[in-house]
């Protein structure tokens, strides 16, 4: 990996920070300038497409956090209920425990939608089949394990939602909590 990448890198966590609270249209260059130390002249150094680059750099990075914690937590040893409360436990870290809204929610509106909604969709379809294929392993007809990893997104996304909209983070916890045994039934 070259510096520039390792730099660029560095400011992943403070850009997804912004991004995931404020959304695309609501993050300024002066808030990204703030959160990371960067002047405009070096952030387009760094980033020269713009929030455009922030924003699939942000991606780039989810994915691989996607990857290396959600989805080998699913692909790791154990029956369904073990990997899918093993998934949970790292989404609720993930989230501060419901205190941190997500990044897909927010690039899923406004003006990045059209942008980044394929790669919010891979991210999201990764995922539905990682749950899946659990389920299938685990003896759930192929149809209803599908069906169950739509319901389990749906259920952390809505949680995280409320949580935030209700100021009260026990909300997602308590999914968190329940969606293994949920999924399993």
């Amino acid at each position: 990996m070259s510096r520039q990448t390792t730099a660029k890198q560095s400011y992943v966590p403070p850009l997804l920070d912004l991004f995931r609270q404020y959304g695309y249209d609501g993050v300024s260059l002066s808030k990204i300038s703030e959160a990371t130390g960067l002047g405009r002249a070096s952030l387009y150094h760094h980033f020269p497409g713009g929030k455009d680059d922030m924003v699939a750099t942000v991606l780039t990075a989810l994915n691989q956090w996607l990857q290396d914690t959600a989805l080998d937590a699913l692909a790791a040893e154990g029956d369904a209920l073990v990997r899918l409360t093993r998934m949970g436990d790292r989404i609720g870290d993930a989230y501060s425990h419901g205190e941190k809204p997500c990044i897909l929610a927010a690039l899923a509106l406004g003006s990045a939608k059209e942008t980044f909604q394929p790669q919010v969709k891979e991210l999201l379809q990764q995922w539905i089949a990682a749950i899946a294929a659990v389920l299938i392993k685990d003896g759930m007809d192929e149809e209803l394990a599908w069906a169950r990893g739509e319901a389990a997104i749906i259920a952390i996304q809505g949680s995280l939602i409320l949580a935030r909209a209700l100021d009260d983070p026990a909300i997602f916890e308590r999914t968190m909590k329940d969606l293994p045994e949920q999924l399993c039934r």
